[in-house]
This record gives C-alpha cells, structure tokens and sequence, in this order.
C-alpha cells in the first residue's frame, strides 16, 4: 500500500466525519478506546473456538464478512487517529520495522516466536 492510499484513506474518513461534525467526539483518548473495542469485536468472533473451528469458519462468506467489518472498523480508527494526530503511518511503519529488525535479526528470530529479550 503506497502512502498516497494511506492518504487517500485518511482524507476520506476526515471527510466523512467532518461532514456528520464527529472531530468534538474523537479526542486520542476516545479514538484509543474506539481501536480497543473494535479489536475486542474482531477477538469476539474467534473466542471459544479451536483452530479447526476456525479454519472452516473463516470459509465462510458470510463469517469473513463479519471479520472484514470489524477489521475495518479497528482500521478507521486507527486512520482516525493518525488524521486527528498529524502521525504520519507510513514513516511510522517503517520507523518501527526498523526498531523491530533490530530487535529480532533474522538469524536469531526466523522461525521463533521468543519474545527478543528471551
């Protein structure tokens, strides 16, 4: 996804919440909230379930669309967020794979799932 996607994107949820006068709702700590609940929906969805439940769930249109809504809902938040917050995502991104590449070397986290202080 290039940065003009990214911005693209933000543009048009500024756009949709200017126009419904949502910016007096949307303070870092209420968009904060918003991503929490949102990722807490999507977790809903696969609470309970083994792997194999899952795996044939998420075969099904109808569940995918469930996921890909509330996938979308964290993602508007977090856009929400970076347009309220003047962060840019796209450095952010690259600033923080950087932070994790020299946290976890190839040669020492392929394959691992330890934690890089491990």
């Amino acid at each position: 996804m290039s940065q003009d996607s990214i911005s693209k994107m933000i543009k048009t949820i500024q756009t949709f919440c200017e126009e419904r006068d949502w910016d007096q709702f949307h303070p870092p700590k209420d968009l904060a909230i918003g991503m929490s609940t949102e990722s807490n929906e999507l977790l809903d969805l696969f609470r309970f379930k083994s792997e194999a439940q899952i795996q044939e769930k998420m075969s099904s249109p109808e569940f995918k669309e469930k996921v890909s809504d509330e996938l979308a809902d964290v993602f508007f938040f977090v856009l929400r967020f970076a347009q309220m917050n003047q962060i840019d995502l796209g450095m952010a991104l690259e600033r923080k794979l950087a932070k994790n590449a020299a946290k976890y070397p190839v040669e020492t986290a392929k394959g691992s799932n330890k934690k890089y202080n491990e």
